[in-house]
Protein backbone atom coordinates (compact mmCIF):
# COMPACT_ATOMS: atom_id res chain seq x y z
CA UNK A 1 0.00 0.00 0.00
CA UNK A 2 1.41 3.18 -1.19
CA UNK A 3 -1.53 5.59 -1.33
CA UNK A 4 -1.25 9.15 -1.11
CA UNK A 5 -3.61 9.49 1.58
CA UNK A 6 -4.50 12.65 3.06
CA UNK A 7 -1.95 12.86 6.32
CA UNK A 8 -5.22 12.72 8.94
CA UNK A 9 -6.95 9.96 7.54
CA UNK A 10 -3.15 8.02 7.06
CA UNK A 11 -2.64 8.62 10.58
CA UNK A 12 -5.89 6.82 11.64
CA UNK A 13 -5.32 3.70 9.11
CA UNK A 14 -2.14 2.98 10.70
CA UNK A 15 -4.32 2.03 13.87
CA UNK A 16 -7.23 0.22 12.60
CA UNK A 17 -7.67 -3.35 11.78
CA UNK A 18 -7.60 -4.77 8.17
CA UNK A 19 -11.14 -5.51 7.26
CA UNK A 20 -11.14 -9.46 6.05
CA UNK A 21 -14.84 -11.20 5.27
CA UNK A 22 -13.36 -14.11 3.86
CA UNK A 23 -13.65 -15.47 7.49
CA UNK A 24 -17.24 -14.11 8.16
CA UNK A 25 -18.58 -14.64 11.45
CA UNK A 26 -15.06 -13.31 12.46
CA UNK A 27 -15.66 -9.97 10.88
CA UNK A 28 -19.29 -9.86 11.96
CA UNK A 29 -18.03 -10.21 15.51
CA UNK A 30 -15.60 -7.51 15.37
CA UNK A 31 -17.68 -5.11 14.05
CA UNK A 32 -20.58 -5.91 16.43
CA UNK A 33 -17.90 -5.29 19.03
CA UNK A 34 -17.00 -2.10 17.79
CA UNK A 35 -20.51 -0.91 17.18
CA UNK A 36 -21.48 -2.17 20.70
CA UNK A 37 -18.23 0.70 21.63
CA UNK A 38 -19.61 3.44 19.78
CA UNK A 39 -23.51 3.17 21.03
CA UNK A 40 -22.47 3.35 24.93
CA UNK A 41 -21.21 7.16 23.93
CA UNK A 42 -23.85 8.16 21.36
CA UNK A 43 -24.97 11.40 22.03
CA UNK A 44 -28.84 10.57 21.86
CA UNK A 45 -30.51 14.05 23.12
CA UNK A 46 -32.99 15.48 21.63
CA UNK A 47 -34.49 12.39 19.75
CA UNK A 48 -36.75 10.02 20.03
CA UNK A 49 -35.78 6.38 19.51
CA UNK A 50 -38.09 3.58 18.89
CA UNK A 51 -38.35 0.37 17.23
CA UNK A 52 -40.82 -0.65 14.71
CA UNK A 53 -41.98 -3.29 12.36
CA UNK A 54 -42.83 -3.50 8.70
CA UNK A 55 -44.61 -6.19 7.15
CA UNK A 56 -42.00 -8.50 5.44
CA UNK A 57 -41.91 -9.43 2.06
CA UNK A 58 -43.75 -12.70 0.84
CA UNK A 59 -42.89 -15.59 3.00
CA UNK A 60 -40.79 -14.01 4.90
CA UNK A 61 -40.86 -12.36 8.54
CA UNK A 62 -41.36 -8.64 9.80
CA UNK A 63 -38.53 -6.48 8.72
CA UNK A 64 -37.23 -4.64 11.99
CA UNK A 65 -37.08 -0.91 11.64
CA UNK A 66 -35.50 1.52 13.98
CA UNK A 67 -37.35 5.24 13.79
CA UNK A 68 -35.65 8.70 14.80
CA UNK A 69 -37.88 11.75 15.37
CA UNK A 70 -36.89 15.41 16.49
CA UNK A 71 -38.12 15.84 19.96
CA UNK A 72 -37.64 20.13 19.44
CA UNK A 73 -39.16 20.40 16.14
CA UNK A 74 -42.49 20.82 14.93
CA UNK A 75 -43.76 18.34 11.92
CA UNK A 76 -44.15 17.83 9.08
CA UNK A 77 -40.88 16.81 8.58
CA UNK A 78 -38.63 15.37 6.08
CA UNK A 79 -38.10 12.05 5.69
CA UNK A 80 -34.91 10.57 5.55
CA UNK A 81 -34.94 6.38 4.92
CA UNK A 82 -31.19 5.25 6.24
CA UNK A 83 -29.87 2.09 4.19
CA UNK A 84 -26.68 1.11 6.23
CA UNK A 85 -23.68 -0.47 4.68
CA UNK A 86 -21.57 -3.95 5.25
CA UNK A 87 -21.08 -5.36 2.00
CA UNK A 88 -24.62 -7.25 1.84
CA UNK A 89 -22.83 -9.36 4.08
CA UNK A 90 -22.68 -7.62 7.77
CA UNK A 91 -24.32 -4.47 9.91
CA UNK A 92 -27.57 -3.16 11.02
CA UNK A 93 -29.12 0.47 12.40
CA UNK A 94 -26.35 0.74 14.61
CA UNK A 95 -23.92 1.40 11.91
CA UNK A 96 -25.30 4.58 11.04
CA UNK A 97 -26.27 5.27 14.32
CA UNK A 98 -24.78 8.53 14.85
CA UNK A 99 -24.98 9.47 11.67
CA UNK A 100 -29.05 8.87 12.26
CA UNK A 101 -29.11 11.04 15.03
CA UNK A 102 -27.21 13.80 13.00
CA UNK A 103 -29.85 13.37 10.51
CA UNK A 104 -32.29 13.79 13.18
CA UNK A 105 -31.47 16.43 14.62
CA UNK A 106 -29.44 19.30 12.61
CA UNK A 107 -32.01 18.48 9.04
CA UNK A 108 -34.15 18.02 11.11
CA UNK A 109 -36.13 15.04 9.63
CA UNK A 110 -37.77 11.60 10.99
CA UNK A 111 -35.18 8.68 10.34
CA UNK A 112 -36.27 5.49 9.33
CA UNK A 113 -33.02 2.81 9.29
CA UNK A 114 -34.09 -0.56 8.15
CA UNK A 115 -32.35 -3.97 9.35
CA UNK A 116 -32.44 -5.98 5.92
CA UNK A 117 -31.54 -9.96 6.09
CA UNK A 118 -28.18 -10.35 5.10
CA UNK A 119 -26.12 -12.55 2.80
CA UNK A 120 -24.88 -15.50 2.25
CA UNK A 121 -27.87 -16.72 4.54
CA UNK A 122 -30.24 -14.35 2.31
CA UNK A 123 -29.37 -13.78 -1.13
CA UNK A 124 -30.44 -11.28 -3.49
CA UNK A 125 -33.66 -10.26 -3.63
CA UNK A 126 -33.89 -10.70 0.30
CA UNK A 127 -31.87 -7.17 1.30
CA UNK A 128 -34.11 -5.76 -1.74
CA UNK A 129 -37.55 -7.07 -0.75
CA UNK A 130 -36.58 -6.02 3.09
CA UNK A 131 -35.59 -2.06 1.76
CA UNK A 132 -38.77 -1.70 0.03
CA UNK A 133 -41.25 -3.11 2.35
CA UNK A 134 -39.70 -0.69 4.97
CA UNK A 135 -39.78 2.11 2.58
CA UNK A 136 -43.44 1.08 1.94
CA UNK A 137 -44.06 1.18 5.75
CA UNK A 138 -42.24 4.71 6.06
CA UNK A 139 -45.02 6.05 3.89
CA UNK A 140 -48.30 4.42 5.06
CA UNK A 141 -47.16 5.77 8.77
CA UNK A 142 -45.90 8.92 7.25
CA UNK A 143 -48.69 10.50 9.17
CA UNK A 144 -48.46 9.46 12.70
CA UNK A 145 -44.96 10.00 11.88
CA UNK A 146 -45.26 13.79 11.15
CA UNK A 147 -43.47 13.14 8.04
CA UNK A 148 -44.54 15.14 4.68
CA UNK A 149 -44.81 11.87 2.57
CA UNK A 150 -43.68 14.17 -0.52
CA UNK A 151 -40.31 14.89 0.83
CA UNK A 152 -38.37 11.53 1.47
CA UNK A 153 -34.68 11.30 1.20
CA UNK A 154 -32.64 7.85 0.50
CA UNK A 155 -29.63 7.39 2.34
CA UNK A 156 -27.30 4.77 1.66
CA UNK A 157 -23.73 3.77 1.99
CA UNK A 158 -21.71 1.20 0.33
CA UNK A 159 -23.85 -1.95 -0.17
CA UNK A 160 -26.86 0.70 1.42
CA UNK A 161 -25.95 3.02 -1.16
CA UNK A 162 -26.27 0.30 -3.75
CA UNK A 163 -29.66 -1.46 -2.23
CA UNK A 164 -30.85 2.99 -2.35
CA UNK A 165 -29.98 2.91 -5.90
CA UNK A 166 -32.20 -0.48 -6.63
CA UNK A 167 -35.24 0.41 -4.55
CA UNK A 168 -35.25 3.76 -6.34
CA UNK A 169 -35.38 1.62 -9.13
CA UNK A 170 -38.31 -0.31 -8.08
CA UNK A 171 -40.59 2.41 -6.83
CA UNK A 172 -40.20 4.06 -10.44
CA UNK A 173 -41.15 0.79 -12.12
CA UNK A 174 -43.70 -0.24 -9.88
CA UNK A 175 -46.02 2.68 -9.18
CA UNK A 176 -44.26 2.93 -5.65
CA UNK A 177 -43.87 5.62 -2.94
CA UNK A 178 -42.67 9.03 -4.14
CA UNK A 179 -39.09 9.70 -3.58
CA UNK A 180 -37.73 12.64 -3.37
CA UNK A 181 -34.16 12.06 -3.37
CA UNK A 182 -31.39 10.01 -3.53
CA UNK A 183 -27.64 10.17 -1.48
CA UNK A 184 -25.47 7.24 -2.80
CA UNK A 185 -22.30 7.04 -0.67
CA UNK A 186 -19.13 5.49 -1.57
CA UNK A 187 -22.55 3.08 -3.72
CA UNK A 188 -21.75 -0.68 -4.75
CA UNK A 189 -23.18 -1.19 -8.01
CA UNK A 190 -21.55 -3.32 -10.07
CA UNK A 191 -21.08 -6.90 -9.83
CA UNK A 192 -18.62 -7.19 -12.67
CA UNK A 193 -15.52 -5.19 -10.97
CA UNK A 194 -14.56 -4.36 -14.37
CA UNK A 195 -13.56 -0.65 -13.66
CA UNK A 196 -10.30 0.98 -13.31
CA UNK A 197 -10.12 1.54 -9.76
CA UNK A 198 -12.17 -1.99 -9.14
CA UNK A 199 -8.81 -3.46 -11.32
CA UNK A 200 -6.03 -1.50 -9.75
CA UNK A 201 -7.06 -1.24 -5.82
CA UNK A 202 -6.51 -4.47 -4.13
CA UNK A 203 -4.92 -3.53 -1.21
CA UNK A 204 -6.83 -0.46 -0.11
CA UNK A 205 -7.36 0.36 3.68
CA UNK A 206 -11.32 -0.78 5.01
CA UNK A 207 -12.78 -2.25 1.26
CA UNK A 208 -10.24 -3.73 -1.54
CA UNK A 209 -11.18 -5.35 -4.67
CA UNK A 210 -10.86 -9.30 -2.95
CA UNK A 211 -13.62 -8.03 -0.35
CA UNK A 212 -15.60 -6.68 -3.23
CA UNK A 213 -15.46 -9.37 -5.13
CA UNK A 214 -16.77 -11.95 -2.29
CA UNK A 215 -19.46 -9.33 -1.05
CA UNK A 216 -21.06 -10.12 -4.33
CA UNK A 217 -20.57 -13.57 -4.61
CA UNK A 218 -22.16 -13.60 -1.12
CA UNK A 219 -25.55 -11.50 -2.56
CA UNK A 220 -25.56 -13.36 -6.18
CA UNK A 221 -24.52 -16.62 -5.64
CA UNK A 222 -20.96 -17.90 -6.07
CA UNK A 223 -21.63 -18.22 -9.57
CA UNK A 224 -23.72 -15.14 -9.91
CA UNK A 225 -21.27 -12.29 -11.04
CA UNK A 226 -20.46 -11.11 -13.92
CA UNK A 227 -23.26 -13.26 -15.53
CA UNK A 228 -24.97 -11.50 -17.87
CA UNK A 229 -28.73 -11.97 -16.08
CA UNK A 230 -27.98 -10.24 -13.44
CA UNK A 231 -31.37 -7.71 -12.32
CA UNK A 232 -30.31 -4.12 -12.33
CA UNK A 233 -32.37 -3.56 -9.74
CA UNK A 234 -29.65 -5.99 -7.43
CA UNK A 235 -26.23 -4.00 -9.64
CA UNK A 236 -28.04 -0.66 -10.88
CA UNK A 237 -25.05 -0.20 -13.20
CA UNK A 238 -26.94 -2.73 -15.29
CA UNK A 239 -29.61 -0.95 -15.77
CA UNK A 240 -30.02 0.48 -19.39
CA UNK A 241 -32.98 2.32 -18.53
CA UNK A 242 -32.39 5.23 -15.37
CA UNK A 243 -35.34 7.80 -16.94
CA UNK A 244 -37.41 9.16 -14.08
CA UNK A 245 -35.48 8.35 -11.20
CA UNK A 246 -34.86 11.24 -8.25
CA UNK A 247 -32.59 13.68 -8.66
CA UNK A 248 -29.24 12.54 -7.08
CA UNK A 249 -26.52 13.30 -4.89
CA UNK A 250 -23.15 10.46 -5.30
CA UNK A 251 -19.89 10.16 -3.10
CA UNK A 252 -17.16 8.75 -4.43
CA UNK A 253 -13.58 8.04 -2.55
CA UNK A 254 -10.27 8.93 -4.64
CA UNK A 255 -8.56 4.99 -3.05
CA UNK A 256 -11.67 2.79 -3.41
CA UNK A 257 -12.41 0.02 -6.11
CA UNK A 258 -15.86 1.56 -5.95
CA UNK A 259 -15.03 5.23 -6.94
CA UNK A 260 -15.54 4.45 -10.91
CA UNK A 261 -18.27 2.65 -11.08
CA UNK A 262 -19.69 5.57 -8.88
CA UNK A 263 -18.83 8.21 -11.37
CA UNK A 264 -20.36 6.23 -14.49
CA UNK A 265 -23.55 6.12 -12.62
CA UNK A 266 -23.50 9.28 -11.64
CA UNK A 267 -23.04 10.03 -15.33
CA UNK A 268 -25.32 7.68 -16.65
CA UNK A 269 -28.38 9.49 -14.69
CA UNK A 270 -27.13 13.03 -16.06
CA UNK A 271 -27.33 11.20 -19.65
CA UNK A 272 -30.81 10.24 -18.76
CA UNK A 273 -31.83 13.48 -17.74
CA UNK A 274 -31.91 13.07 -13.96
CA UNK A 275 -29.85 15.80 -12.58
CA UNK A 276 -27.36 14.33 -10.98
CA UNK A 277 -24.35 15.68 -8.37
CA UNK A 278 -20.88 14.54 -8.05
CA UNK A 279 -18.09 14.41 -5.86
CA UNK A 280 -14.99 12.75 -5.37
CA UNK A 281 -13.06 13.37 -2.30
CA UNK A 282 -9.42 13.50 -3.09
CA UNK A 283 -6.54 11.62 -0.84
CA UNK A 284 -9.66 9.86 0.98
CA UNK A 285 -10.74 4.90 1.24
CA UNK A 286 -14.04 3.89 1.52
CA UNK A 287 -15.23 4.36 4.67
CA UNK A 288 -13.55 7.62 5.23
CA UNK A 289 -16.01 9.57 7.11
CA UNK A 290 -15.91 7.58 9.79
CA UNK A 291 -12.53 9.07 10.99
CA UNK A 292 -14.63 11.78 12.57
CA UNK A 293 -11.91 13.70 13.20
CA UNK A 294 -10.46 14.42 10.08
CA UNK A 295 -10.72 17.47 7.86
CA UNK A 296 -11.84 16.20 5.12
CA UNK A 297 -14.52 13.21 6.88
CA UNK A 298 -16.21 16.72 8.26
CA UNK A 299 -16.32 18.03 4.83
CA UNK A 300 -18.00 14.93 3.98
CA UNK A 301 -20.25 14.87 6.31
CA UNK A 302 -21.33 18.52 6.59
CA UNK A 303 -21.54 18.53 1.90
CA UNK A 304 -24.19 15.08 2.44
CA UNK A 305 -25.68 17.17 5.89
CA UNK A 306 -26.48 20.24 3.14
CA UNK A 307 -27.35 17.89 -0.04
CA UNK A 308 -30.31 16.17 2.11
CA UNK A 309 -31.37 19.04 3.42
CA UNK A 310 -31.55 20.71 -0.20
CA UNK A 311 -32.90 17.27 -1.86
CA UNK A 312 -36.03 17.19 0.77
CA UNK A 313 -36.72 20.83 1.00
CA UNK A 314 -39.87 22.20 0.78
Amino acid sequence: MGYPLDPELAAAVAMMAEVDISDLAAARAAWAAELEVALAEADERGVEIREARAPGPDGAGEVPLRVYRPLDAEGPFPAVYSIHGGGFVAGSPDVDHDTNLRFCRELPAVVVSVDYRLAPEHPFPAALDDCYAGLCWLVEHAAELSVDPDRIGLWGDSAGAGLAAGIAMVARDLGGPPIRYQHLHSPALDDRLATESALRYTDTPVWNRRNAQLSWEAYLGPDGPGCPDVSPYAAPARATNLAGLPPAFVAVMEFDPLRDEGVAYAEALQAAGVPAELRCYPGTFHGSAAVTHAGIARRVTAEAMAALRKGTAR
